[in-house]
């Protein structure tokens, strides 16, 4: 399938089963072992963000179905050299990336090949292991709305 000019990038949370705040999976990329991150992908043709991310969440943690999928206002741009090249022509350097989280009630995920692992971890332990500006900020965008406040040294 033809690749679309957008991105997504997701979280998978849960409710923590020992503690209040949820949950958030991250995943180690297999190509930058440094690089942690959420479900990143690109769309095809035809496909809207949201259904987008729904084929990616299956595609890289084999998430069929997710309790409920939030939209979140985060968003960024992705150098297309950094995606696919310049494959929709020389003027498009930049495309956008839109962000969501996908509520689960399970923990065991099916990694691809795109991954080596993953962590299920707090807000804060996956603030200092994400790599990428945006995921952060998403990040921070889906914690903020699921627990209706901010983290203390996040001011």
């Amino acid at each position: 399938m033809t690749r679309a000019p957008f991105q997504i990038l997701l979280f998978p949370f849960r409710a923590a089963a020992s503690a209040s705040e949820p949950e958030y999976a991250i995943f180690r990329r297999s190509d930058y072992e440094e690089c942690w991150q959420g479900i990143a992908g690109g769309g095809h043709i035809g496909e809207s963000p949201e259904e987008t991310a729904r084929r990616e969440a299956f595609e890289e943690a084999g998430i069929a179905a997710p309790l409920r999928l939030i939209k979140l206002d985060s968003t960024a741009t992705v150098p297309v050299v950094h995606v696919s090249g310049f494959v929709w022509g020389p003027d498009t350097l930049v495309i956008p990336e839109y962000t969501f989280g996908a509520e689960l009630d399970y923990g065991d995920l099916r990694l691809s090949a795109e991954h080596t692992e993953y962590r299920w971890v707090t807000y804060e332990a996956a603030s200092r292991l994400l790599m990428w500006d945006s995921n952060k900020n998403a990040l921070w965008e889906l914690n903020y709305r699921l627990t209706g406040r901010q983290i203390p040294g996040d001011e």
